[in-house]
């Protein structure tokens, strides 16, 4: 097993690749918002699913560094800013409410599903 520390490199370095390839898919700032549902679905299921295995060695590579690097709320800051200095106004709020309740209900249905899929 190797340490935490490189075990939360690796995975950062790998989340931030995917986000990057996301971000060159889905059009600013819609990327930014799937990555955060998408993350925050997938920390649900992670979550239940290493800790009824046992695995929780397992969760600096997927938790911190994989999902951490994925995940872009410094970017959704980022990206709301722009659309309010741009004058977009209708747009900014409505993208930090998509934001808010979409990763919230993601993560809600992750951790859902992977409750269902250890029991």
């Amino acid at each position: 097993m190797m340490t935490p520390v490189i075990s939360v490199a690796l995975g950062g370095a790998l989340g931030a690749v995917g986000r990057y390839l996301v971000g060159l898919i889905v059009a600013f700032p819609l990327g930014t918002l799937a990555v955060n549902v998408v993350g925050s679905f997938a920390i649900g299921i992670v979550w239940v699913v290493l800790a009824a295995r046992g695995l929780q060695h397992w969760l600096p590579f997927v938790m911190t560094g994989l999902l951490g690097g994925f995940t872009t709320f410094s970017a959704f800051s980022l990206d709301t800013l722009r659309l309010v200095e741009a004058g977009r106004m209708t747009a900014a709020g409505s993208y930090v409410l998509a934001s808010v309740v979409l990763s919230l209900l993601g993560c809600a249905l992750g951790l859902w599903l992977a409750k269902g899929m250890t029991t």
